[in-house]
């Protein structure tokens, strides 16, 4: 027979196999327990996964996705691309996959593309980039561009203020250049100048200064006085017929509110110029409205970061009379006053401001023809060298300070009328701030911090450097001549420095109670006793008035 053959097993050895392979009762018992331990091990694993993948399967209340479900499309992209280093990039692979679940659907027509901030904003900046098409047909270019403009050369101050390593990019620059050329064409302009740009949480502000031509702001401000007379009359005719009406008035109050120090006239003090602002170049410009010396005072006394909303209100203690945009008016104020500087000789006074008498305030100056530069080294070597061309504010919140004690003419008579005469008070002390043109080396120290820093703009090649200053009370604050040529900028977040952190100030006193005296304290009532002893002394006084009258008579008769 083959091996094949010889290998066949008889039924009878195969049944004596099985018979040798069948467990004893202990063993079936043993296995018993131990599957029932796995099945129940089985089942215990089975509840925890089924919830953590309920857990898993629950859908976001904000953009009804389950976590299961991406993390099962993470993976498969994960290891259908199998980028290089890919736990470096896990998480952009995971927001690429949430923006694919929101992308919009596309139309069989045409394709939706989503819109982002840059893209709007330049569909806006293309404004900027178009020329205007003249109606007027036949006009001579090259007599136009002849013609003087106040549009300043925007990108010049740039490249100076670039060599220093201060300014904005060039395209953001060359975009303001062509706004304010905008400003300059749609206003009636007489100087103008890129006075800085003011950083906020949500929006910047892009400032200019300008100057009105002479016409424009009075035709403005008699209309407003016209508007408030006929307020006036209007509040006066309801008063008379109230007055008719009711025939009983209450006593008149006897408090007299503090005098409201007025506001400085355009074209004078801290309103000699007219900002306009816009928060993007090719948005609309919006001009501010004049200061008020109560808007300074409080802009001084409190610290609030810009919003980027002109109607944003300023809640701040003390309350600041006004909103954002009278707030950034006031800041703009208060940093032209501390850092806007020249250097020396580069203004001077007139003839007619030298003829007048001393102690009177210069407001005005002139540019001076004759200037021929100072050399870089000098500038960079003394602080009195740079001057301050702009006018002082004074703790009023004017620069020429108004008394407010004097009273009109009108006033005098009305109280010579009805009341007697009464000494007068003390007359108040002008306050007085340092003049126009006053040099940088007088300024004052703050807690030990020097006011201003100079710099070359290059130390290796110094023969072709500018000089460059900087201000430390305000930072942002920079400056920068070169020969004939200067300009003064503000980039920054509208903030004074202060050596410590910022701390409201404190609420005022609790007002004391009425002080007693003989005017206010009670008095008991007198007894009947006491009021007949004192009109008998009242009477007795009386009589001896007379009888002494009397005798003085006789005496002067006796002499006659």
């Amino acid at each position: 027979m083959t091996e094949a053959a010889g290998k066949v097993e008889s039924p009878k050895q195969s049944e004596s196999a099985k018979q040798s392979k069948v467990p004893s009762a202990a063993e079936s018992g043993e296995k018993l327990v131990q599957m029932e331990s796995e099945l129940n091990l089985d089942s215990a694993s089975e509840t925890m996964i089924r919830n953590a993948k309920a857990y898993l399967l629950q859908k976001s209340t904000i953009s009804s996705l389950s976590l299961y479900d991406h993390l099962s499309e993470l993976l498969t992209k994960v290891l259908d691309e199998r980028p290089v280093n890919a736990v470096d990039i896990i998480e952009d692979i995971s927001v690429n996959i949430k923006r694919s679940q929101f992308s919009k659907k596309i139309d069989t027509l045409r394709d939706e593309y989503e819109t982002t901030m840059a893209y709007s904003l330049a569909e806006v900046q293309k404004s900027l980039f178009v020329k205007a098409v003249e109606e007027e047909e036949g006009v001579d270019h090259e007599e136009e561009v002849q013609l003087e403009t106040p549009l300043p050369n925007v990108m010049e101050m740039a490249f100076y203020f670039e060599q220093a390593g201060v300014g904005l990019s060039r395209n953001e620059m060359y975009h303001i250049f062509l706004a304010l050329k905008q400003l300059v064409d749609s206003q009636p302009l007489q100087k103008c100048r890129f006075w800085g740009k003011i950083l906020g949480i949500k929006g910047n502000y892009i400032i200019a200064e300008v100057e009105l031509r002479e016409g424009e702001e009075e035709e403005e401000e008699i209309e407003k006085e016209e508007e408030k007379e006929e307020d006036r009359k209007d509040a006066d005719q309801d008063g008379e017929e109230e007055g008719e009406v009711v025939e009983d008035k209450p006593p008149a109050s006897t408090y007299k509110p503090l005098p409201v120090i007025p506001k400085e006239r355009n074209r004078s003090g801290t309103n000699r110029y007219t900002y306009f602002v816009c928060s993007e170049p090719a948005r609309v410009w919006t001009r501010l409205p004049p200061v008020t010396p109560a808007q300074i005072t409080t802009a001084r006394k409190i610290k609030k970061f810009f919003t980027g909303n002109l109607d944003a209100p300023i809640i701040s203690y003390p309350p600041f009379p006004g909103n954002e945009m009278n707030y950034l008016r006031a800041q703009i104020a208060r940093i032209s006053a501390g850092t806007q500087i020249s250097p020396l000789g580069f203004y001077q006074f007139g003839e007619e401001e030298e003829e007048e008498e001393e102690g009177a305030v210069r407001e005005s100056y002139e540019e001076n023809t004759d200037f021929e530069g100072i050399p870089v080294p000098e500038l960079l070597d003394n602080l009195a060298n740079w001057v301050h061309h702009t006018q002082h504010i004074l703790p009023q919140g004017r620069c020429v300070w108004f008394n407010a004690v004097q009273k009109k003419e009108e006033d005098f008579e009305e109280e010579e009328e009805e009341e007697e005469e009464e000494e007068a008070p003390d007359e108040l002390e002008p306050e007085v701030g340092p003049p126009l043109l006053t040099p940088l080396s007088e300024d004052a120290e703050v807690n030990g911090v020097l006011p201003w820093t100079m710099k070359a703009s290059s130390n290796l090649i110094p023969q072709y450097a500018i000089a460059v200053v900087q201000s430390n009370l305000w930072p942002g604050a920079w400056t920068f001549a070169t020969g004939k040529k200067f300009e003064n900028v503000y980039l920054g977040w509208g903030h004074k420095y202060s050596p410590e952190n910022y701390s409201p100030p404190a609420a005022p006193a609790v007002q004391s109670e009425y002080a007693s005296g003989p005017d206010t304290t009670e008095v008991e009532d007198p007894t009947v006793e006491e009021e007949q002893a004192l009109r008998a002394a009242i009477e007795e006084q009386l009589a001896a008035a007379e009888e002494e009258e009397e005798e003085e008579e006789e005496e002067e008769e006796d002499d006659n």
